[in-house]
Parts: structure tokens; C-alpha cells; sequence
């Protein structure tokens, strides 16, 4: 996607949530970075999109994939693009509220699935195994990090890869936060993305793709790539 299809790509997907925002104001649109998608400051709204856009180009590299996984996928920022490089896209979220009220305003294709997210620790889920998992800075929030990665790098295939965001909680994110609004300001994450780093590499081969940016790095995106022989044998389902 080259930077005027990224714009395009952006703001029709801002001018939903904005029309959404317009409509209702509620903590789960928050939660879903309704207010951070289409942020009045120039530098915050390119700070979230940019998280987007690396993911997007990496993810196009290797393109295209059978089947791949949005885990947490919020608005839906992630979809329609993912559905254009996968034959088939599934969307996991533990609350699809904010989802549905953006597509009121936007058609989203037909080959992605939706699927409450709770459904990966279950031994019913019998998707394919997957070409690669996205998680954009969704792993701070979970209150089992170290059994959701697990059951998260059970699905890949073994040459597959989970891509993940976080926030590095260091001082200058916590006063970007307060800058931002109070829609940022409260104490809800459970971890930094440095725990979520340490305890994917337990699992898999962590490799660094970008840091949201040097010296002073507010995000950071990486992966975790399958090269070990993982099976649900391995898995103790605790939900």
C-alpha cells in the first residue's frame, strides 16, 4: 500500500469513528482507540496510524496468506486490509459493540469471520492453522499474558508469525497519555510491552521490526516467529 492508498485507507476508516463519536461517547469506545484514531493532534493521530502502517508493510512483504488472525481487533482498523492480502481473515474482540457501530458507516468484505475471543483457549476452535496473528496493542490489557500467548502460538504454522504493539509505559508515554486526554489518562494497563516481549520469548524467536521512535520510544512493534514444535498437548485450557 503506497502512501496516498494509506491516506485514502485512513480516512475512511477515521471519518466512521468520527461519525460514531458523534453519536455516542462511551469507556468502550475508548477502549476500542476511538479517540486515538481520530485525534485532534496532528502528532498523536500519526503516532497511532503509524503503528498501522508498519504493520501493514510488513505484513505485505510476505503476502499473501490463507488465513490470518486480528486478536483484539477493536474498531476493525486492520480488516479491510488484512482481507485484501488473506483469503480468510478472523476477528476475535471479547466485546463487538464499538465493531458493529463502525459498520454502520463502513462495508467490510466477506471473507473475514468474527469470533468472540474467548474461543481461543477453547478445544472447539478448529480454525486452520494460521499464517500469521496480529495483536496491536492489545496484550497490555489481558490478565493471563503468559496462557493467551500460548494459546495465540498454538495456531500458528510453524514457519508462522504472531505481530505485536505495546506501549513502553516509560515516562514520556505516561505524560503523552495526560497530553492526550482523559480518555488516556487512567491506570488500565496491566503490563508494559516489555513484559509482553520477555514472556513471548519463552515461546518463540523474538525479532524487533520498529520502535514509535528513537531516542525516546513510546511504542514498540515486534514479532514472534514459530520454529518450535508447539501442539494443544502442550496447553492446559484454564477458561
Amino acid at each position: 500500500m503506497n502512501s496516498l492508498q494509506f491516506r485514502e485507507y485512513k480516512k475512511r476508516h477515521v471519518n466512521a469513528i468520527k461519525l460514531v463519536l458523534e453519536q455516542s461517547k462511551s469507556k468502550t469506545l475508548d477502549e476500542a482507540a476511538f479517540p486515538a484514531y481520530s485525534h485532534t493532534n496532528p502528532l498523536i493521530n500519526w503516532l497511532f496510524w503509524q503503528r498501522i502502517k508498519i504493520t501493514m508493510d510488513y505484513l505485505k512483504k510476505n503476502a499473501p496468506y490463507d488465513v490470518v488472525l486480528d486478536f483484539g481487533c477493536g474498531s476493525g482498523v486492520m480488516l479491510p486490509f488484512l482481507s485484501t492480502i488473506s483469503k480468510k481473515v478472523i476477528a476475535m474482540d471479547i466485546d463487538f459493540g464499538p465493531l458493529e457501530k463502525i459498520k454502520e458507516h463502513l462495508e467490510f468484505p466477506d471473507n473475514i469471520v468474527f469470533v468472540d475471543a474467548r474461543e481461543i483457549f477453547s478445544n472447539n476452535f478448529n480454525a486452520d492453522l494460521l499464517d500469521a496473528i496480529i495483536s496491536l496493542d492489545v496484550l497490555e490489557h489481558v490478565d493471563d499474558l503468559g496462557n493467551t500467548l500460548k494459546h495465540l502460538y498454538m495456531r500458528l504454522r510453524p514457519d508462522g508469525a504472531l505481530i505485536i504493539s505495546g506501549p513502553t509505559e516509560n515516562l514520556f508515554y505516561k505524560i503523552g497519555r495526560r497530553i492526550a486526554g482523559p480518555e488516556y489518562s487512567g491506570d488500565y494497563h496491566e503490563r508494559d510491552v516489555s513484559e509482553i516481549k520477555k514472556a513471548l520469548s519463552s515461546l518463540a524467536t523474538v525479532k524487533h521490526i520498529a520502535s514509535l521512535y528513537p531516542p525516546i520510544s513510546l511504542f514498540e512493534i515486534f514479532i514472534g516467529v514459530n520454529n518450535k514444535v508447539f501442539t494443544t498437548n502442550n496447553i492446559t485450557s484454564t477458561r
